[in-house]
């Protein structure tokens, strides 16, 4: 009858990106963050060019064609909006200072520069989807970068979905605040912290 009898597909190119990604990320650690690299990050996260149900720019920046970039929640007509990004006329500016920063060569603890790497990046904001995975990824290949390592027993990215909300609401609290950035310092250094200590606990069970 034409019917394709193997059963669904076990392949999630979606996952995958995410996974090549991260790969990426930490095992080229030290090999410089730039344009070009974050437009691949993002193309292989949305090899499609849809993410769900709406079609995005994939592996460019936004354009805000649609609107102003804005974090919402809640029903459609009671949304209420968390933040709102800057105007995509700065993204490359913003992008420029920022890669700036993150290469540099400095002698400060590139653990503290995971922490700010994510928050600066999350608050530029410059795709249409996927910066808080790409924040994630950045704040990994500080942590890599850290620990001149590709390898850890633990995992931020993890650790910061299991506390998701946690982290929504600190984000939230720093980028509508003063952008005193030492509470998001503190939660992130004690969310890192909980990362470890689970993983030191896991590894004893084994």
């Amino acid at each position: 009858m034409g019917i394709d009898a193997s059963g669904p597909k076990s392949k999630d190119e979606h996952l995958e990106g995410v996974v090549d990604m991260m790969l990426d990320a930490t095992r080229n650690y030290a090999a410089p963050l730039n344009t070009e690299r974050l437009f691949g990050w993002h193309a292989t996260m949305f090899p499609t060019g849809w993410s769900g149900m709406s079609r995005i720019r994939v592996g460019a920046w936004r354009d805000d064609s649609n609107g102003p970039m804005q974090i919402v929640s809640g029903p459609m007509g009671r949304e209420r909006a968390h933040y709102q990004a800057p105007e995509a006329a700065r993204i490359e500016s913003e992008m420029a200072a920022f890669f700036d920063w993150f290469d540099r060569e400095t002698e400060s603890d590139w653990t503290a520069r995971a922490a700010i790497a994510h928050l600066w990046f999350v608050t530029i904001h410059p795709f249409e989807d996927g910066n808080g995975r790409i924040a994630r990824a950045i704040a990994d290949m500080a942590l890599a970068r850290a620990e001149r390592s590709p390898q850890r027993f633990y995992s931020m990215s993890a650790r910061i979905r299991q506390e998701r909300d946690a982290y929504y609401a600190i984000l939230e609290q720093t980028q509508q605040g003063t952008m005193d950035v030492t509470p998001w310092m503190d939660w992130f250094l004690g969310c890192m912290e909980r990362a470890i200590e689970e993983a030191q606990h896991t590894l004893l069970r084994y």
